[in-house]
């Protein structure tokens, strides 16, 4: 089930939360060109699915074909929600009086009305419209300006994620250098989940004698060599938090998967384990076309027209350093690409 978009519309000196099929302009504050100023103001573009956590490949971001990692736990996923701080006073104030008021103030609530953040009277008492039941905040006197602090709210890279609706909070005020003691804030682990999410591998590219066409019951020498796989290590840091992390992913072993039932894998696990040097196997050379290779495959039977689909994976161990001495591991990842494999019966000459 779709759940509905909020919309928070000041009335009076309180917030009415209701149901709308729209969504209000994209939050901002007209920064520079990727979300941000660099100060912690988001520009017009940013909408909530936009973070400014900051990623940076310190190893392995070179050229050549990459793809994502996939994990080989199923029910691992990265965060769905987390929040950060995307303002300051002067930028919420420039933000509101360039738009009037119209923005984000959430993953799934969007505020219309340049009232929300301004001072209000009522039977001659100040009040302020952020002052309910939805939110945590204590008020907001002329945007908080010459408070040293931040505006945050929740952020979401997939809002359609029914698990995104667990990062409900309006947006709220917490003072410079403070995380908020709030569940879904964000953690050196997070951030290490999230850099997780952005590790891009070089496909699996692997060397075969012979190659592209195998010949029955003859081995096919597989391997790969020194320096084709290195550690990638992604670094996640948000700004105007403090917090950072860095997520390594280690090559580990490759995987063979023949394609088909009538075929033996050396070894017969099918996992061939990396050398110390980051090599796989054992180059093919001249003489060894009767030899036992330690990584490769024998073909029982020769395709018909229809090549078989050799699918070789490499599974990286993933581990995590961040802030405050943090660290620790998370399910290794896998990253696969196929290829065709002919296989011809053995020729025999007639003399």
């Amino acid at each position: 089930m779709k759940l509905p978009h909020r919309v928070i519309v000041p009335i009076a000196s309180f917030l009415v939360v209701i149901g709308a099929a729209g969504s209000a302009a994209a939050i901002g504050d007209g920064g520079t060109k990727g979300g941000s100023d660099g100060k912690g103001n988001l520009n017009a573009s940013a909408s909530a699915t936009h973070s400014q956590i900051q990623i940076t490949y310190k190893k392995g971001g070179g050229g050549g074909k990459k793809g994502n990692l996939g994990s080989i736990d199923p029910n691992w996923k990265p965060p769905a929600c987390w929040y950060e701080p995307v303002f300051t006073p002067e930028g919420l104030k420039k933000f509101v009086d360039s738009t009037d008021g119209q923005g984000d103030v959430g993953i799934h609530e969007s505020w219309f009305g340049k009232g929300l953040w301004t001072d209000h009277y009522q039977d001659g008492k100040p009040e302020n419209n952020m002052d309910d039941q939805w939110s945590s905040a204590s008020g907001y006197e002329n945007y908080n300006i010459g408070k040293g602090g931040y505006f945050w709210r929740s952020v979401a890279p997939d809002v359609h994620d029914s698990d995104s609706w667990q990062c409900g909070q309006i947006m709220f005020w917490q003072p410079a250098g403070q995380v908020p003691k709030i569940p879904h804030a964000p953690t050196p682990k997070m951030l290490a989940e999230y850099a997780y999410n952005q590790v891009k591998v070089p496909e699996t590219k692997i060397e075969l004698k012979p190659q592209g066409k195998s010949t029955v019951n003859l081995p096919t020498w597989i391997w790969l060599d020194k320096g084709t796989f290195q550690d990638v290590v992604v670094r996640a840091e948000l700004p105007n938090t403090g917090l950072w992390a860095e997520t390594t992913a280690t090559p580990v072993s490759l995987h063979l998967d023949p394609g088909t039932d009538d075929a033996e894998t050396y070894p017969a696990s099918g996992t061939c384990d990396f050398n110390q040097d980051k090599s796989i196997g054992t180059p093919y050379k001249k003489g060894d076309a009767d030899q036992t290779p330690p990584c490769g495959i024998s073909y029982l039977h020769a395709t018909d027209g229809t090549p078989y689909q050799l699918k070789a994976s490499i599974t990286w161990k993933i581990s995590w350093k961040g802030s405050g001495n943090s660290g620790g591991t998370m399910p290794d990842g896998t990253f696969e690409t196929t290829q065709d494999m002919n296989v011809q019966e053995i020729q025999a000459i007639n003399r």
